[in-house]
């Protein structure tokens, strides 16, 4: 698909789902910022680093979704069914953000990265040398969930459960099912918080339920939201960022010999990796409190908003050469965890599990190889979520 789409659109379909970067490029040159048709309803769509960069700190694009409705319709209805602190914007994000930073630390992530480590070394030694064996369950599904639930204190016999439910509600499901998968999610983490309050640990969720500002305290129903956050926001798009950076080096040879002759480059690939092939493709929905313009394109209040990380990260205009894979160049600036306010909470630990499992993957299996041609690999249908179902590969002997 290489047309821009325009009132009424459909991007959604067809090859987009495979490879929508050719429909991206075209779009930044022709259209912007449009009107398109997604899975579940029209939105306005931007497309430019420089709009979408702006548009994640504007607050006239709110997070209440309440200003989807006349005014005269908005007194009574709840601003958000679930209290997450994604979906909020200031006063009442600003507080539970500051709450959540007590205990969501740099240095809490950091002193994690031994644990990962640890659980990559375990996944790695699992592997056989012959495959084909699909990485995605066996590698890049496994670690993230391994680390999220060890972080908030979840029971290791409940992460097929937890993973489960996260995955229902990311993917192209029906309303019914997402809904379902959410409340079954919901009352595990109302018991799992009860019995933390009774016996607390080192672990997240009991520091969640601790953690205090003169006097402020996280109610039930926003430990549960931040728990709920944490584990889709900490699960889903590590998964994702590792299976999309083994991909990439793995079709790139020649930036996966750079990387096994520089090790060192870990940390900026990781960074390139997620410019590249940004595990979160679109933001979360944000609203038009009022009417905005951007390019030159007048977004009228009350419409909903879809910002594309993913063609931004490849805006020519913001970095030269911009649809290559260049794991020593500076990726930074780009936008795969939001800008701003919302600017990703995880960031930190999302990064430190894409350098360990990406990094020791390949040093320990250095004859890992696709086990497909990669026009056979199919992609997830998430307008949120850019990941592989499946990465066949044959992982070779150890190293």
């Amino acid at each position: 698909m290489t047309t821009t789409h325009d009132d009424p659109a459909t991007l959604f379909d067809g090859a987009f789902w495979s490879d929508p970067y050719p429909l991206y490029a075209a779009q930044r040159s022709g259209a912007p910022v449009c009107r398109v048709q997604q899975p579940d309803g029209p939105v306005w769509m931007m497309f430019d680093h420089a709009d979408v960069r702006a548009a994640l700190t504007d607050p006239r694009l709110s997070k209440d979704w309440r200003y989807t409705l006349p005014a005269e319709a908005r007194e009574g209805q709840p601003a958000t069914p679930i209290p997450m602190m994604i979906l909020m914007d200031p006063p009442e994000h600003t507080r539970l953000r500051k709450l959540v930073s007590r205990t969501f630390t740099v240095r809490r992530m950091e002193e994690l990265r031994p644990r990962v480590a640890e659980y990559a070394n375990r996944l790695i030694d699992d592997l056989p040398a012959t495959g084909p064996v699909d990485l995605m369950a066996s590698y890049a599904f496994l670690l993230p969930v391994f680390v999220i639930c060890e972080l908030l204190g979840v029971p290791a016999q409940d992460r097929d459960d937890f993973a489960a439910w996260s995955n229902v509600m990311v993917d192209e499901s029906t309303q019914d099912q997402s809904m379902e998968a959410a409340g079954k999610l919901h009352a595990y983490l109302s018991t799992l918080i009860d019995a933390k309050r009774e016996n607390p640990d080192d672990a997240l969720i009991s520091g969640l339920i601790a953690v205090a500002d003169d006097g402020d305290v996280l109610a039930q129903d926003e430990l549960v939201a931040m728990a709920m956050m944490l584990l889709i926001a900490g699960h889903e798009t590590t998964v994702n960022l590792i299976g999309n950076g083994v991909l990439a080096l793995l079709t790139h040879p020649e930036q996966r010999a750079l990387l096994a002759e520089r090790p060192e480059l870990i940390g900026p690939a990781v960074e390139e990796f997620l410019r590249w092939d940004s595990p979160v493709h679109s933001a979360p929905a944000r609203f038009a409190a009022e009417d905005v313009v951007y390019s030159g394109v007048t977004i009228p209040a009350g419409s909903v908003v879809s910002l594309s990380l993913a063609s931004a990260n490849r805006d020519d205009k913001r970095l030269p050469d911009a649809a290559d894979l260049r794991i020593d160049r500076d990726a930074s600036g780009h936008t795969a965890f939001g800008h701003g306010l919302h600017h990703c909470l995880g960031a930190q630990l999302a990064r430190i599990e894409g350098q360990e499992a990406i990094g020791l993957l390949l040093a320990r299996r250095p004859e890992l190889a696709l086990a497909v041609d990669p026009a056979e690999l199919v992609y997830r249908r998430s307008t949120l979520i850019r990941g592989l179902r499946t990465l066949p590969v044959h992982p070779g002997a150890p190293a």
